[in-house]
């Protein structure tokens, strides 16, 4: 939420889903899946227009895993510390990531169901890096280059500003505002 919040920077006006609304478990094959169906379900239960995420990072040494699985590499209930020295352990310093973001839009009172991704490319750190951010930032080291430069740090050592620049929720997030403007005048 507080990253939505920030990304839309006010233009979007997102509210919390009400502690009653359960949402259905993450059992798709995509990240794209999984966001519909929290998007589809948190529709249903509101009656109001839906948004849902699900992201992950893809490691290219290991096949694409963790994928879908990221917020459980290391098991059901396993920490963010967990998971990014699984991967740590698994794939080797240096190789290709990516950060992949679905974000589902649904109306229900238009019937209408969008989906937008966002990736943000990068190499395999040998450590975790820095204090910002979380689950496997502090060893994500993009590819994206920004104003300045990001010279090899990890997404954690970037400030909120530079890593939403760059970032793969910030990129569906923006498509997603995009074509949100682009309804409003058509």
């Amino acid at each position: 939420m507080r990253e939505f919040t920030r990304l839309t920077g006010g233009e979007l006006a997102i509210d919390p889903l009400p502690d009653d609304v359960t949402l259905p478990p993450e059992d798709g094959t995509t990240f794209a899946e999984n966001a519909l169906g929290k998007a589809r379900a948190a529709a249903a239960a509101t009656g109001r227009t839906a948004i849902a995420d699900d992201s992950g990072v893809e490691a290219a040494a290991l096949g694409g895993r963790p994928g879908i699985y990221s917020a459980r590499f290391a098991g059901p209930g396993a920490t963010d510390e967990e998971n990014l020295a699984k991967l740590l352990r698994e794939a080797p310093a240096g190789s290709p990531l990516a950060y992949v973001c679905a974000i589902a839009y649904v109306d229900p009172e238009l019937g209408v169901e969008q989906l937008f991704e966002g990736r943000c490319e990068g190499t395999l750190a040998a450590a975790p890096a820095g204090e910002g951010g979380f689950g496997y930032d502090p060893a994500f080291v993009p590819a994206d280059e920004l104003p300045g430069g990001v010279a090899g740090r990890t997404m954690a050592q970037l400030s909120d500003a530079e890593k939403d620049a760059i970032s793969h929720r910030g990129r569906a997030l923006r498509a997603l505002l995009d074509w949100l403007a682009r309804q409003s005048r058509g």
